[in-house]
């Protein structure tokens, strides 16, 4: 059985007619637009597409070639243009050809040519449809050369670098050489060429400030240090006392050729960073004013006084010292502080101690109010020269003070013993003799000393008995021999040897000594405030007896011959043990034993040479 065909209307025939032709129309009209892209390609094959352009200049349908042709006569920025490089108040004008800055026209149009042949084929057709219809502007490229611009920034950076330079300060005899400093300055090549690289690319004319580096010196001047070691030689330097007094020490004086021989001026660092000090080297200094320094050293002294039995008041004596020792260390800060400000006379600097006791002392203030003790003893048939030094040296303790606590010294209290201090020679015990010395008569006064502050209850420190017996310091009023005094004298030899007792009080002791030639005696009161205090005391007596030796004599060239003198008298030898008991209100404070050994002397003569000796018999002084 064959198919029988449908029927077609006559209306879907032409449908189907219409659709052919629009499908065969679509192919033709693809086919004619794949030939005219086809042509398009082929036109431009070689050239530049539609639309493009380069810095501005149209390049479009040019081949490469002939592109960079044109290109070139429109940059002409490298020639034309001008670069103004600064550094403060100094420039260099140049060209950016100059510089080494050139376009490279061929770089250029081959970015250009590029435009529409990269990519897939509906990118390129979309690049060079967008060329075309909207224009394609690539900017130029240019090229630095830098090492072109380095080589031009090194020949100014030979004109800009300068050294650092420190100021110099220094002295030629008088004269004060100083040399300014100079800040050191480099051309930062790298920071420059990128600020001038910044500029040619903005393919302006333009001004490039030059980085340079500024590096400052230690020290830039030394100007106002110069004037101070100017102002330090400009005169003499004359050191004073202060509050000087007539007859004082000094001025001490230094020349001006003096001091530039101690000037010192050396770098240190300060709070703005180092700078030159000028001053007196203080080495010189120290040395001069340390040497100078004990012959300006002041104790204290305690004003001394007399107290008045009427007015029970204290009458002033002498008056107070002020202590002072030379600041050695002040005293170089002062005078360097003053020759800085162009002062020349310079006081020492001192520093002070004042007395204890002062002119303003009174009785109720240092606990005197009566006379505690006094004490007498005597020196019949002394010589005129053992009268004078038993003065002189009792005037050294009259009307001096001690203090609270205080251990007094007598041998400091007395100083020197010398023919300066008005002592004259008179005999002395020195070893196993006898002999003429100076200050032969000072055991008198220490020998009442200290049976002033034996009876007074004071604790004796120190105290050495005479090698012998001197009887002197056995007699009582009337030049009799009390030998209960026996091991109740005290010697001193300053500085070897030394009395000394304790004011174990609350108050202050004072001490008058008096000296009556004519009563031949010399009496030693202490005025303070009783505490209470009794003493009770037994002694043996000279014990114990040893015969003296065989006279001893001595040849004395000052003597002539047939001449003889005796000098010392024989004496037994003895021990003696005197025994102390100190009450305080009704109770012992403390008890003490002194214990004294006494040897046997010989007499003693002096004779001129050639005088025939004798054999006297042994004989006590009267």
């Amino acid at each position: 059985m064959s198919a029988i065909p449908y029927p077609v209307s006559p209306g879907k025939s032409l449908l189907l007619g219409v659709l052919r032709a629009i499908v065969v129309g679509g192919v033709f009209f693809f086919l004619a637009l794949l030939a005219g892209f086809a042509y398009f390609e082929w036109s431009y094959s070689g050239r530049i597409y539609p639309g493009v352009s380069v810095a501005g200049v149209d390049v479009s349908g040019l081949s490469p070639q002939a592109a960079a042709e044109r290109l070139s006569g429109g940059l002409d920025f490298p020639e034309r243009g001008r670069i103004l490089l600064t550094d403060n108040s100094r420039t260099w004008s140049t060209s950016p050809a100059k510089l080494g800055f050139f376009a490279d026209p061929e770089s250029s149009v081959m970015a250009a040519y590029q435009i529409g042949r990269t990519g897939l084929p509906l990118q390129r057709l979309n690049s060079q449809l967008e060329a075309w219809f909207s224009g394609q502007s690539l900017p130029a490229i240019w090229v630095l050369d830098q090492r072109v611009a380095q080589r031009y920034l090194q020949a100014i950076a030979q004109q800009i670098d300068r050294p650092v330079v420190e100021a110099s300060l220094g002295l030629q005899g008088f004269d004060v050489q100083v040399h300014s400093g100079q800040v050191g300055r480099s051309l930062d090549v790298n920071a420059s060429l990128n600020d001038l690289s910044k500029q040619l690319q903005s393919l302006q004319d333009g001004v490039v400030t030059l980085t340079v580096k500024e590096t400052a010196p230690v020290i830039l001047d030394a100007s106002q240090q110069a004037e101070v070691a100017r102002r330090i030689l400009s005169d003499k330097l004359t050191l004073t006392l202060p509050d000087a007094q007539s007859g004082d020490p000094g001025p001490w004086v230094f020349e001006p050729a003096t001091l530039a021989g101690m000037l010192s001026i050396e770098k240190v660092k300060a709070s703005t960073g180092e700078q030159y000090q000028v001053a007196l080297n203080p080495e010189p200094l120290r040395a001069y004013l340390t040497g100078l320094a004990p012959s300006l050293q002041r104790e204290a002294q305690n004003a001394r006084f007399t107290f008045n039995d009427e007015t029970d008041q204290l009458d002033i004596l002498e008056h107070a010292v002020i202590g002072r020792t030379l600041d050695v260390e002040a005293t170089i800060q002062s005078i360097n502080d003053k020759l800085d400000q162009g002062e020349h006379s310079v006081p020492l600097v001192f520093k002070i101690t004042p007395p204890a006791a002062g002119d303003d002392a009174t009785t109720a203030s240092l606990g005197i109010k009566e006379l505690i003790h006094t004490e007498t003893s005597y020196f019949y048939g002394s010589a005129a020269s053992r009268v004078q030094n038993i003065k002189i040296a009792a005037a050294r303790f009259h009307g001096l003070l001690v203090a609270p606590g205080e251990t007094f010294s007598m041998a400091q209290a007395l100083g020197d013993v010398s023919l300066d201090n008005g002592y004259a020679e008179a005999l002395i015990i020195l070893g196993n003799q006898t002999i003429k010395g100076v200050g032969g008569g000072v055991c008198q006064v220490s020998t009442t000393l200290f049976r002033a502050a034996f009876f007074s209850g004071f604790p004796i420190v120190e105290r050495h008995a005479h090698a012998y017996r001197v009887y002197y310091y056995e007699k009582v009023a009337g030049n009799k021999i009390n030998t209960k005094l026996a091991g109740l004298d005290a010697t001193v030899y300053v500085p070897l040897v030394d009395l000394k007792f304790t004011n174990d009080s609350p108050y202050w002791l004072l001490m008058e000594t008096y000296v009556n030639s004519s009563a031949s005696s010399i009496t030693w009161k202490f005025y303070s405030t009783s505490d209470g205090r009794t003493v009770d005391w037994q002694t043996t007596g000279p014990v114990n007896p040893v015969p003296p030796p065989p006279a001893v004599y001595h040849e004395n060239t000052d003597l002539s011959k047939g001449t003889i003198k005796q000098v010392d008298w024989a004496a037994e030898g003895a021990d003696v043990v005197v025994n102390r008991t100190v009450n305080r209100d009704g109770t012992v404070y403390f008890k003490d034993t002194f214990r004294t050994h006494y040897q046997a002397w010989p007499d003693m003569f002096d004779y001129g040479p050639g005088t025939e000796i004798p054999t006297p018999e042994p004989t006590a002084k009267p």
